[in-house]
């Protein structure tokens, strides 16, 4: 394994608190599940268009074994009381060549703390060095965070809303 697969990089939040931002591993289903289990059904619809509290195996499967080619997810870690505990997470799926969907979920009593911003920091620097050249994202109109996120991203960003989505393109060259 290399590159993305063995990824890892050390954030501090805006409370002061250090983050590992790493590479997601098959191993990671235990806080996977307890993260979604402490995200708020207001969370949880941001990401998923719907309250979802529980998955399928099927979905499980998809959401941790990734190739880190075509699909690529990152985790931020933090000390919980000296236990590693999943606080957020990101991921892109190539849909076309140069071209990827990325989603992000962070846990409630980390939101507002930089962890977006610095997902999406290291989620578009291994897409860049993967040869992605724009991020797509369909966003609730009212996550505005989540927008922000977006255009404070430093890269050029285009959002079209229809039909209460909002499609947002993001240029990473």
């Amino acid at each position: 394994m290399s590159g993305p697969a063995i990824y890892s990089a050390f954030e501090t939040l805006r409370d002061g608190r250090r983050v590992e931002i790493r590479a997601l591993k098959p191993d990671d289903r235990a806080g996977l599940v307890a993260a979604v289990a402490r995200s708020s059904p207001e969370t949880l619809y941001r990401r998923f268009f719907a309250v979802k509290r529980h998955f399928t195996e099927p979905e499980l499967e998809f959401f941790l074994h990734v190739d880190f080619i075509n699909h690529v997810a990152l985790v931020a870690v933090v000390d919980e009381g000296g236990q590693p505990v999943i606080a957020g997470g990101t991921r892109y799926v190539v849909v076309q060549p140069g071209k990827a969907e990325v989603a992000f979920a962070v846990v409630d009593q980390y939101q507002g703390q930089g962890l977006g911003r610095a997902l999406m920091h290291h989620l578009a620097a291994i897409a860049r060095s993967a040869g992605i050249k724009e991020l797509i994202a369909e966003v609730l109109p009212d996550n505005i965070p989540m927008l922000k996120v977006f255009e404070k991203s430093g890269f050029p960003v285009s959002v079209k809303s229809e039909r209460g989505v909002a499609h947002v393109s993001i240029q990473l060259v």
